[in-house]
C-alpha cells in the first residue's frame, strides 16, 4: 500500500488553477461584505431603525437576479478589450466598475439620505453580482474536473479572507478615519481577480460563443442555457433544493450584526470575535470540507454540511439567551463559520458540477442566484419585525426549523438518484477523460 506524505496532500493546492481560484475568491467576497455586515454595522451605529436596516438586505436581491444578464458575459464581445479574451476582458471591465460602485457608497451619508444610501448599495450589489458572474465562470473553466474539490476550497478560502478582511479593515479604518475612508480602502480588494486574469490568461476550457444575428437568435442566447438545465431529469426538484437549502442559514446570517449591536458589543469586540475568530474557524471548516469531500464523496458530504449548518443556528439562540458574553460570541461565531466553511467547499463543488461548460456563466449565475433568494427576501421584508415580535432567541430557533425542508428534499433526491442525474453534461464528459473525482 502506497502512503502519501503531507507534501502530496498539499501539492494540489499549489497548482496554478487552484491558486488562481484563491485570488478570484478574494475579489468575489468583498462586495458582499460592503453591503452586508459592514453596512449593517454602519447603519446601526448611525441610529437607523431595525426595520430599515434589515430592509437593506434587499440590496442582495440583485445577486439573485444576475442570471437575467449573465448571458451578456457569455455572449457579448467587448470592443478592443476582447483581444485579451472573453473572460479576461469582462474581468477587467467589471472589476473597474466594482471599484467605482464601492467608492460611490463610501461618499454617501446614511443619516442624511437613506434613499441615496439604498441606491448606492444596489449599485454595489449590481457590480458585485456581475463580478461574481465573471469570476465564477472563469474559476470553473480554469479548473479541471479533478480539481473541483480543491479549487472550490481555495475559492472559499479566498472568499472568506476577502469578506472578513474587508469587514475587519472597514471596522479598523472607520474607528479612526470614518466610514468613507473605510469603504475607499476596501475598494482595492477588487484588484486580485483582475490581476489573476492577466496572469493566467483566457481559460483553455472556455468555449467561444457562436456568432448569431437577429431577434430570434438573441432570445435563444438567453433561453438556451436555462432550457438545457430544465431538460434534465428532476431539474425542477434540483432547483427547489437550491432555493430551500440555505434559507435558515441566510435568515440567521443577515441579522447577526443587529444582535451584536443590541447586546452591546463594541467595534473592536466584533472585529476580534466575529471577524477574527470567525475567519479562522471558516478556514478550518474549509480544510475539513475538503477532507470530507475526498473521504465521503460529494453526495454524502453535502448531506453532512446541511445538517451542520442547521444546527449552527442554535448557537445564536444560546448567545441571545446568554447576553453580552465574549466566550459565547466566540463559540457561536466559531461554530457557525466552521460549518459554513464545510458547506462552502462541498455545496459549491456540487453547484459547479451542475454547469454545462457551453453555458457556464449563465447556469452558475442561475444556480448561485437561486441559492439564497428566499432567505434574503424574507429577511429584507420581515426579519426586523420578527425579531421585535419574537425576540432573538425564538427568531434563531425559527431559522433552525426553516432549514429542515431543504435537508428532507436532498435526502429524497439522494435516494432517487437525482443527484447523479443533475450533473452538467460537459463536466461528465470531461470527468470520464480525466482522473476520477469523488461524487
Amino acid at each position: 500500500m502506497t502512503t502519501r506524505s503531507w507534501v502530496d496532500g498539499v501539492r494540489p493546492y499549489l497548482q496554478k488553477a487552484p491558486l488562481a481560484a484563491f485570488f478570484l475568491g478574494l475579489s468575489s467576497g468583498f462586495p458582499y461584505a460592503m453591503i452586508g455586515a459592514t453596512l449593517t454595522t454602519r447603519l446601526a451605529q448611525d441610529g437607523i431603525d431595525k426595520k430599515a436596516v434589515t430592509a437593506f438586505s434587499l440590496a442582495f436581491l440583485v445577486y439573485n437576479l444576475k442570471f437575467l444578464w449573465a448571458w451578456v458575459v457569455d455572449g457579448v464581445k467587448l470592443p478592443l478589450l476582447h483581444r485579451l479574451g472573453q473572460r479576461v476582458s469582462w474581468m477587467l471591465l467589471v472589476g473597474t466598475l466594482t471599484i467605482a460602485a464601492v467608492v460611490n457608497l463610501a461618499l454617501v451619508d446614511p443619516s442624511a439620505s437613506l434613499l441615496a444610501t439604498a441606491q448606492a448599495a444596489v449599485l454595489v450589489g449590481l457590480a458585485g453580482a456581475t463580478y461574481d458572474i465573471v469570476i465564477d465562470a472563469y474559476r470553473i473553466e480554469i479548473l479541471s474536473p479533478e480539481q473541483l474539490g480543491v479549487g472550490s476550497g481555495m475559492s472559499q478560502y479566498g472568499w472568506r479572507i476577502g469578506s472578513a478582511g474587508a469587514g475587519a479593515l472597514a471596522l479598523f479604518v472607520a474607528a479612526r478615519n470614518g466610514w468613507s475612508a473605510a469603504y475607499i480602502a476596501c475598494a482595492a480588494l477588487a484588484l486580485p481577480a483582475m490581476l489573476t486574469a492577466l496572469w493566467v490568461g483566457e481559460p483553455r476550457r472556455h468555449k467561444e460563443p457562436t456568432r448569431r444575428a437577429g431577434l430570434a437568435a438573441a432570445v435563444a442566447t438567453v433561453w438556451r442555457p436555462l432550457g438545457e438545465f430544465f431538460q434534465r431529469q428532476g431539474a425542477m426538484l434540483v432547483l427547489l433544493f437550491i432555493l430551500l437549502h440555505k434559507i435558515g442559514d441566510t435568515l440567521a446570517n443577515l441579522t447577526f450584526r443587529l444582535l451584536f449591536d443590541d447586546l452591546g458589543f463594541t467595534n473592536d469586540e466584533i472585529a476580534i470575535w466575529d471577524v477574527g475568530v470567525g475567519f479562522w474557524a471558516y478556514l478550518i471548516g474549509i480544510f475539513v470540507g475538503g477532507a470530507l469531500y475526498t473521504r465521503l464523496g460529494m453526495k454524502r458530504s453535502v448531506m453532512v454540511s446541511l445538517l451542520l449548518m442547521m444546527v449552527s443556528n442554535l448557537s445564536f439562540a444560546g448567545l441571545a439567551a446568554a447576553g453580552h458574553s465574549n466566550a459565547f460570541m466566540a463559540a457561536a461565531i466559531g461554530f457557525e463559520n466552521f460549518t459554513s466553511g464545510i458547506g462552502g467547499v462541498v455545496v459549491v463543488a456540487y453547484f459547479s458540477a451542475l454547469c454545462d461548460l457551453r453555458y457556464n456563466a449563465s447556469q452558475y449565475a442561475l444556480i448561485s442566484a437561486a441559492a439564497s433568494i428566499v432567505g434574503r427576501f424574507v429577511t429584507g421584508t420581515t426579519a426586523g419585525a420578527l425579531i421585535e415580535g419574537l425576540g432573538y432567541v425564538n427568531y434563531y430557533l425559527l431559522t433552525t426549523v426553516a432549514a429542515l425542508p431543504g435537508i428532507i428534499l436532498y435526502a429524497w433526491m439522494l435516494k432517487r438518484g437525482l443527484i447523479d442525474q443533475s450533473i452538467g453534461r460537459d463536466d461528465v464528459a470531461d470527468a470520464e477523460a480525466a482522473p476520477a473525482t469523488p461524487r
